[in-house]
């Protein structure tokens, strides 16, 4: 039986894919329950966490995130260093720092605007974000298009133009499947769909409640979309991270990072310059301070979207009295969780006291492998092999004369050949004589 053509498909129906909805929704903390009214300020919060985040990675932070903010209000009036301490480890840390010029914003304004248009005026709030608030908080007809969503329109539509170019079509295509009802459950329900279906790999078609209509599933072709370039891996930077330790209450040089660029108004252990020709044979000259630095073994290495990195970190114990430089301080350790140190610093910091040499790596090296196996100790080949030894052969000694003995007790022996046989003694038959107790 041949495969239907696009041309011959059904278009897809909002009403399919909300009937697997309402039996396969997911339970998120942001998410409200049936019945419940959605929370803007918890759909905001967790738009913006799951940008290039995943869903496991979120839920801790944003439970911790509540807990220490559990308002707009609340997070508008927090210092700026606490937002990005409780922000530390999620990454991408300009969307912290939108995130509380957003939360200001709002409690300014008394509320979350409720229209795409008024959401795209607040700081940090993209396309996708508003379409998601518009949609889920206030059931706006608007289409929310992430990851997920982009995977399973190219795949239902068999969208060929090359990503990110195809994003303004698959909006449009989204945007015309959006329902005048329940628009927040269908954005959601894209989402939970492409999460938990059509997922990159392997996707699970045969329970795909948009099956039929799929273009590409029915040209066997689901696996290939969207169509991506081919990444460009950024050039390797290198640099050196110095943590200095200051005896007696064991507290740990830190300083600021400029609040623009990448890791901004973040907290780290002073660093060198991070570029591709970086020599860490002369990173003391990056030194913050004067004092004994001692190069650890292994290297601390990261990636970033666009360059990975790798830095040599030098470990120092400096006097209770060091006093910091201009722009640092002396951070207690038992205090680092307040500092908003990100994933890449508490490698460092890691590394500084448990240092891990890298592994050595087996097998040959690559100059050996090309070359054929030989014999531990073959001849060369132009060599004729030298002649068999000579030897004059010596006579075999003549055994000596040893006593008969009776042909059931066998032949006795004796482990040093030097010395004279005993004369043999005849084994008597019965029972052993039997001693006194």
């Amino acid at each position: 039986m041949q495969a239907p053509q696009a041309k011959d498909l059904q278009a897809p129906q909002a009403k399919d894919l909300l009937a697997w909805y309402d039996r396969h929704r997911r339970v998120l903390p942001w998410r409200a329950l049936p019945g419940q009214a959605p929370d803007p300020y918890r759909i905001w919060l967790s738009e913006v966490m799951l940008q290039q985040t995943t869903i496991a990675a979120v839920k801790p932070y944003f439970h911790k995130f509540l807990e220490r903010f559990p308002s707009i209000d609340a997070l508008a009036a927090a210092p700026e260093e606490a937002v990005m301490s409780a922000w530390a480890g999620l990454g991408y840390y300009s969307r912290a720092r939108n995130l509380h010029a957003c939360a200001k914003a709002v409690a300014a304004a008394g509320a979350f605007p409720d229209t795409l248009v008024g959401l795209r005026k607040l700081p940090g709030v993209g396309a996708y974000t508003a379409g998601a608030i518009a949609a889920i908080a206030f059931d706006r007809p608007e289409a929310a298009v992430d990851g997920n969503v982009e995977r399973v329109m190219t795949r239902l539509f068999s969208i060929e133009t090359l990503m990110p170019a195809a994003r303004a079509e698959v909006r449009v295509v989204t945007q015309d499947l959006v329902p005048s009802d329940r628009p927040g459950d269908f954005a959601q329900a894209v989402m939970d769909l492409g999460a938990t279906i059509c997922t990159p790999k392997r996707p699970a078609c045969a329970l795909c409640p948009w099956m039929a209509p799929c273009r590409a599933r029915a040209s066997g072709t689901q696996e290939t979309f969207p169509r991506k370039l081919k990444a460009v891996k950024g050039t390797l930077r290198r640099g050196a991270a110095f943590v200095a330790v200051r005896a007696g209450d064991e507290a740990i040089l830190l300083r600021t990072r400029p609040p623009e660029g990448l890791l901004g108004a973040m907290a780290e252990p002073p660093m060198s310059p991070w570029e591709p020709d970086y020599d860490p044979a002369q990173a003391l000259l990056d030194a913050p301070l004067d004092a004994r630095w001692k190069r650890l073994p292994g290297l601390v290495r990261h990636g970033f979207t666009h360059f990975p990195l790798e830095l040599t970190v030098f470990f120092s114990r400096v006097a209770l009295s060091t006093q910091a430089p201009a722009g640092m301080r002396f951070t207690p350790r038992r205090d680092l969780d307040d500092e908003p140190l990100p994933g890449v610093m508490k490698k460092v910091l890691a590394h500084a006291f448990d240092p891990k040499p890298d592994p050595v790596k087996r097998g040959r090296p690559k100059a050996m492998r090309a070359m054929a196996d030989t014999p531990l100790f073959a001849e060369p080949e132009d060599e004729a092999p030298p002649p068999p030894p000579s030897f004059r052969p010596v006579p075999k000694p003549a055994p000596r004369a040893v006593a008969a003995a009776p042909a059931e007790d066998g032949e006795g022996f004796f482990e040093d050949p030097d010395e004279a046989a005993p004369p043999a003694v005849a084994r008597k038959r019965g029972r052993p004589k039997t001693r006194g107790r």
